[in-house]
Parts: C-alpha cells; structure tokens; sequence
C-alpha cells in the first residue's frame, strides 16, 4: 500500500521542518527561488487559460500543475516552511531554535520572490512584445488582478484588510494541506492527487497567495495597472503573508502536530475490565462495522 498513515506523516513533517533549518543558504536560496519561478509560471498559464477560454475554473483545474512539479522536485515555497519549520522548534529538535527558523523563513521570501519576479519581468517582455506594444488581452487581466486585490481591499477600509487577511489564512490551510498531502503517499500519482485537490480549491476560491502574488503584482504594475508599489505591500503583500503563516501554522501543522504527532492519553478502561472483556468489545465493534459495511453494499 502507498498510503502512509497520518502518524508516520507527522514525523515527517517535523523531520521535514528540521532539514530546512539546517539546509545551507546557498541550496535555500536556489530551492526558493526555483519554487516561486514555477509558480509563477503556473499562475501565468491558468490567467491565460481563463483569458482564452471564458472560464476560470479551468484555470484552477490545472493551475495545480506547478505546485505539484515544485514539491516533488524538492522546492520550497514560504507558505510550507511557514507549517513545517516550526514544528521542529515546537518539537525541541537539538539544534532548531527562533532565530534559524526565522533564517529560514527570510531565505525562502528572498528566494520566492526573485524567482517570481523573474517570471514577472518575463511575462511583462511577452505581451508586449518587449515593450513596444500594448499589453495583449492577458496583459490586460494581468494588471486588472492587481487593480482589484488591492485598491479593491483599500475602498473598505479595515473591513477590506480583515478580508485580506482571512483569504490569506484560508489560503495556506489549503496550501499547506497540500504539502503535507505530499506526504500521505509513497507513489507519485499518490503524491499528486493529494497536491491537486487542495491547490485547485485555493486557486478557483480566490484566496490570497504570498508567492503567486509575488509574481501577479510587479507583473500588473509592469503593464500599466492602477495601483502603486504601496498599495501592493500594504493592501495585500504583507497581510496575506501574516495570513499565510496563522492558516498553515495553525489549522495543518499544529493540528495534525497535536493530534497524530503528540497524541493525548487513552481513555482508561473502567475499574474491574479485564483483558477479555476488552478484547470481546474491540470484536464486537468489528463485527457491527462489518455488518453496516454489508448493509451499506445491499
């Protein structure tokens, strides 16, 4: 069987977090910079799929694509080591401490963004066939994403941020419901089957994604968008990163930590049981879970 069980994962996604802390800043930068480049690229082709075709949910179908390359090339993106890293120092590993998991997280920004900026400026060159023509009809959608997911946020004040910021959690409790899915099996279709789905949900739900704007925002303000460097940190950069790491710390590391990783004590058995009358319940329910099983297919 391919499937590992969520206990056997959790120890993974410690030893997982432990690595990265320990990972040199040469091999950090260069998986960090790989992982936002392809990403971006990602985000580009599923803006050029709903461009052309009319339907945004094609887009999210296949927008996973990417996300599944970088994590089964060994890529890191900030929202997943936002989940793993601090598990290894929720977890006492020797050697794991603040300052590195904050090293950590710096890198994998720095590396995220130059990779995503790299395709940014990329794009920018192609549809406008290197600035000299207008931006095509993509080009277009381009800077219009970046209109309306920040002076779009800004018109409502903090009612806008608190949105942000809430697209931002929810987006890394999917996102990193998906690096950890990675996790869940030992095959390659396995593997990307449990990336697939959560990403595709994030992407088509509009969520906000720390990287994929990375690559979205000096994109749009490359081809002319109405909005300004300010309005992409404060309006939607810098909350969606604080969003990203309370949705993936919180609702997928913490919680698979807490329960899987860190189990909490069984029930004791009442005063008086013996081993055969445990022994006869634990039956007992296997047998009642067969019979509604039999029901179930009749």
């Amino acid at each position: 069987m391919s499937y590992v069980k969520p206990a056997e994962f959790a120890k993974q996604m410690v030893d997982a977090g432990e690595a990265k802390t320990f990972l040199s800043t040469r091999d950090t930068l260069i998986r960090a910079y790989m992982a936002g480049a392809i990403l971006a690229l990602a985000a580009a082709f599923a803006v050029t799929i709903t461009v052309r075709t009319g339907e945004p949910l094609l887009g999210a179908v296949l927008f996973p694509v990417g996300f599944c390359l970088l994590y089964l090339l060994g890529f890191d993106l900030l929202t997943g080591v936002f989940t793993l890293v601090p598990l290894a120092l929720i977890d006492k590993r020797r050697g794991v401490t603040f300052k590195s998991m904050l090293r950590n997280f710096g890198l994998v920004f720095v590396g995220n963004f130059l990779g995503a900026f790299t395709v940014a400026v990329f794009m920018a060159i192609i549809v406008t066939y290197g600035f000299s023509t207008d931006p095509d009809a993509v080009g277009q959608q381009l800077g219009e994403i970046g209109h309306s997911r920040t002076v779009g946020y800004a018109e409502h004040g903090a009612a806008g941020m608190l949105t942000l910021f809430i697209r931002g959690v929810l987006c890394n409790w999917m996102v990193s419901t998906g690096v950890v899915a990675a996790m869940m099996s030992t095959s390659v279709p396995g593997k990307v089957i449990g990336m697939w789905m959560p990403i595709m949900l994030f992407f088509y739900m509009g969520f906000e994604h720390s990287i994929v704007n990375m690559f979205l925002f000096p994109s749009g303000l490359m081809l002319g968008g109405d909005f300004s460097i300010g309005d992409y940190l404060v309006w939607n950069e810098i909350p969606t990163v604080l969003g990203n790491l309370v949705g993936g710390l919180t609702f997928v590391g913490l919680m698979l930590y807490a329960t899987h990783g860190r189990t909490g004590p069984s029930r004791r058995v009442p005063a008086g049981t013996t081993e055969i009358d445990v022994a006869q319940e634990v039956e007992a329910k296997k047998s009642d879970a067969k019979e509604r099983a039999v029901v179930a297919d009749s």
